[in-house]
């Protein structure tokens, strides 16, 4: 159920016990022991409630995990025609993993719009700022944002995948975000995996460096 909700999205209880193939009430059961150890939250929509992660820091944990527990599995475990679409790109808590998260870590540094801070963190160079503006963004606070904030709003996330970092952090929410909006990436309800589209083959392998053509 958590790797599910790693995804972004808020899911019913109903829809985490299908995920996980287990009854209703064993799912209730367990949200309920998640909720009491804060590792996901719960909004009310009317009669409805709907969970999801409690935070960013969850999903870095969660991601962690995964990594611990195929060791010595890894190369197998990702070798499935399964995985290959989560393996190239996915949705990992609002911002872009796999193979194209990577990428756009690497591109943003080799191409000088990203910009180390010293704590892991990344701040927006003056190269990025119109970079950014073409996506809709808004370059120039994004600048003041991740060099100023005490807490990086750009920093590195070890891929569960790849096993190298890719960009998160508020500023990489926001592009991917503005990546869906153009109609570069598509997602399906409920499923981690991203497609990159015929229109966004370009503007993705410019941004990450990677053919998207040669995507699952």
């Amino acid at each position: 159920m958590l790797c599910f909700l790693l995804g972004g999205e808020s899911a019913s209880a109903g829809e985490l016990a299908q995920a996980a193939a287990v009854s209703a009430a064993t799912a209730s059961g367990h949200l309920a022991r998640l909720l009491d150890a804060g590792l996901v939250a719960c909004d009310a929509r009317g009669r409805h409630r709907y969970y999801r992660l409690a935070d960013a820091e969850v999903a870095h944990a969660l991601e962690a995990l995964a990594l611990v527990a195929e060791r010595g599995t890894h190369a197998r475990s990702w070798a499935g025609a399964g995985r290959a679409r989560l393996r190239f790109a996915r949705c990992c808590y609002g911002h872009l993993a796999g193979r194209l998260g990577v990428g756009l870590l690497q591109q943003g540094l080799e191409r000088g719009w990203l910009v180390p801070r010293g704590d892991r963190g990344f701040a927006l160079a003056d190269a990025g700022v119109p970079l950014l503006d073409t996506l809709g963004l808004d370059g120039a606070t994004w600048q003041r944002r991740t060099a100023g904030a005490a807490r990086a709003a750009a920093y590195a996330c070890l891929d569960w995948s790849e096993r190298r970092d890719h960009l998160a952090g508020p500023l990489a929410v926001a592009l991917l975000a503005g990546f869906v909006d153009h109609g570069w990436l598509r997602r399906a309800s409920g499923e981690r995996a991203l497609a990159v589209t015929p229109l966004g083959r370009g503007p993705i392998a410019a941004w990450t460096g990677i053919d998207a053509a040669a995507s699952p």
